[in-house]
């Protein structure tokens, strides 16, 4: 008895050491600060390593509801939200996200030819009969597959992929124009979709896409300023 009761409470210490070895992550401390009558900008410390990105949103009550302001990049640590309505409070937080992004595919558009338009086509929508995700969204092998553009107009693709997640939140669709450096944000979309079409901007007639299952993780302090006027 002793010596179980020995060993289990040597297992307990060494368990108690690693955690206490392990990193935890610092949360993210947000503030905000009113640069102008109707100008707020704000600044933040502290990111998951491993988040793929971060959201920024704002409300105007204290519970909300949240509106998104944008979609980040993981090493981005300021925002300014200008032109605001005068004399109002504006609450904000900031949420990392998590999730792999499929394969790219590569779309130059113009001159056509052009496929034959469906029904609904630029409609964020979910195509029944693919297989059904079963990944969690942070596992091995859950990036969304099968990509593929078709070109429906001089000014506009559409998307579709196979779902290979169970838990996502949602997908978000990234484009990298020509010339640029990195993939940004340009759809949010709700979970279980699979066909989305795109819009374009001139900027965007040639350009690499992508799209991401993913998930918010934990949101930072909760900051306000109420604008003058």
């Amino acid at each position: 008895m002793r010596a179980a009761l020995a060993a289990l409470l040597l297992t307990t210490a060494l368990l108690l050491a690693a955690a206490c070895a392990t990193p935890r992550q610092a949360p993210v401390q947000l503030t905000a600060t009113l640069v102008s009558p109707t100008d707020i900008t704000l600044r933040w410390q502290g990111r998951d390593p491993d988040a793929s990105g971060q959201v920024i949103e704002f409300a105007t009550e204290p519970g909300g509801p949240y509106t998104i302001l944008g979609f980040l990049p993981p090493e981005q640590s300021t925002y300014t939200h200008p032109d605001l309505i005068p004399r109002t409070p504006f609450y904000y937080r900031v949420r990392p996200y998590y999730g792999q992004a499929s394969a790219p595919v590569d779309v130059a558009l113009g001159g056509g030819p052009y496929a034959k338009p469906e029904s609904g086509w630029s409609e964020p929508r979910t195509i029944p009969g693919g297989p059904k995700g079963a990944r969690p969204v942070r596992s091995e092998g859950a990036a969304p597959s099968d990509l593929t553009a078709t070109v429906m107009q001089a000014d506009g693709v559409a998307f579709r992929w196979t779902d290979r997640t169970a838990d996502e939140e949602g997908f978000l669709l990234e484009d990298r124009p020509s010339g640029r450096p990195d993939f940004r944000v340009v759809a949010a979309l709700d979970p279980d979709v699979n066909a989305f079409g795109l819009i374009t901007l001139p900027e965007e007639s040639r350009a690499s896409y992508r799209v991401r299952a993913f998930r918010y993780g934990a949101s930072s302090n909760i900051v306000h300023q109420t604008t003058k006027g």
